[in-house]
């Protein structure tokens, strides 16, 4: 099974809710209430995605993180990337060398490449912005009587904690 590591997914989870907030800058444990991620998780997160260009750290009493760029402008291979390293699904990636025990014997060498390249092809061509849209297949979920929805570790609404931040829920 190709599956990818739980600080990818909390990755795409934090920036696809600032994608969704806009430009504005906002902290690690506003993130963290808004996303359910703990906030020691974010801070790594964040520590990984600014090097890799995804984010922009600011500094100051009105600091913290905002994406670099527009959602439309971020693949999920750049995230992933940043996040658990290189794509691929094999040790012996693009002639990569002394990776493996068996290099020197195995019929297979340089025959994974072109996996590797499909997978990381597909990877490029979803964006960040695909990752945010609501999935019509599912269920939405419940929805309080302002038509928020409400976290489900604060019990405290989107709408209440976007408020409180500064930034559109």
């Amino acid at each position: 099974m190709i599956k990818l590591s739980k600080m990818t997914d909390y990755a795409v989870v934090v920036m696809a809710r600032m994608a969704r907030d806009g430009a504005c800058v906002q902290t690690v444990p506003q993130l963290a209430e808004r996303t359910g991620v703990p906030a020691p998780t974010v801070a790594k997160l964040m520590k990984l995605l600014a090097p890799a260009g995804l984010m922009e750290s600011h500094r100051g009493a009105a600091g913290g993180y905002r994406l670099t760029r527009a959602a439309e402008g971020i693949s999920i291979a750049e995230i992933i990337s940043a996040v658990d390293g290189p794509i691929a699904l094999t040790a012996c990636v693009d002639g990569a060398e002394g990776n493996c025990d068996v290099e020197s014997l195995c019929p297979m060498r340089g025959n994974w490449d072109k996996v590797n390249r499909a997978v990381r092809r597909a990877l490029e061509e979803v964006s960040l912005a695909d990752m945010t849209a609501v999935p019509t297949f599912l269920p939405l979920p419940e929805v309080g009587p302002d038509m928020t929805m409400n976290n489900r570790r604060t019990g405290r609404t989107m709408r209440e904690i976007g408020e409180k931040h500064g930034c559109d829920a």
